[in-house]
């Protein structure tokens, strides 16, 4: 599993984001989820500064990642993952209900904790010297806390979301990577533990390498 040209799934992906952005692309979820299942992909490279017109035909916002697999495309990274993992049990089981698990917790991912720890990245990095993001910043790291500590309880003792890894690892790992810096993982023991336990699987590592070899030191001139 690596990055091979003439892969049948390609994925499309920045070729330079700022230093601050760097393993944090989305792109990132399947590139962990090619390396989970053995899959090896290729890249479409292009530019964040000067988004290409027809990619937002397969984007309409012009983000990443996109994925095409043979004669399938389809754009956010969530549905990307639901597609991919559907192709490999280990990422997404087959009894009814763990799979019904697996599924709910992948939407949780996306749904119920990113949305917040997106809005804490815009205060504290896009608008951090604007006057209204300090006053919401307070209000709005107790509620992750919150979020946080009853995610923590539904995972208990468990090493995985769903007892064994999954595709909801996948999204769950690389929305709580976004948490670290400002201490709220740390806070909680045990999702701590969970983020590490993740973080520490060789396919992470391999993803997270390519990605941050597919970038430029400098964005392309326009």
């Amino acid at each position: 599993m690596s990055v091979t040209p003439d892969a049948n799934i390609e994925i499309t992906a920045f070729d330079w984001v700022p230093d601050f952005a760097r393993g944090y692309v989305r792109d990132l979820r399947p590139r962990w989820a090619c390396e989970e299942m053995g899959r090896d992909y290729c890249e479409k490279l292009i530019s964040a500064m000067n988004r290409p017109a027809d990619h937002y035909l397969d984007q309409p916002w012009g983000q990443v990642p996109v994925l095409r697999d043979g004669d399938v495309q389809l754009f956010e990274s969530g549905a990307i993952l639901f597609h991919l993992a559907e192709q490999d049990e280990r990422l997404l089981p087959r009894d009814p209900q763990v799979r019904a698990t697996v599924i709910a917790w992948l939407f949780a991912a996306l749904n119920s904790v990113e949305p917040m720890l997106f809005e804490l990245g815009n205060v504290d990095i896009f608008a951090k010297d604007e006057e209204w993001a300090r006053l919401r910043r307070p209000g709005l790291i107790e509620h992750i806390r919150g979020r946080l500590s009853r995610l923590a309880d539904a995972l208990g003792d468990n090493p995985y979301l769903a007892g064994d890894f999954s595709v909801a690892d996948i999204a769950m790992a690389t929305v709580l990577r976004e948490a670290v810096e400002a201490g709220l993982v740390g806070e909680q023991p045990r999702l701590a533990a969970y983020l590490e336990r993740c973080l520490a699987r060789p396919a992470f590592g391999r993803a997270l390498a390519a990605q941050l070899a597919s970038f430029a030191d400098e964005p392309a001139a326009a």
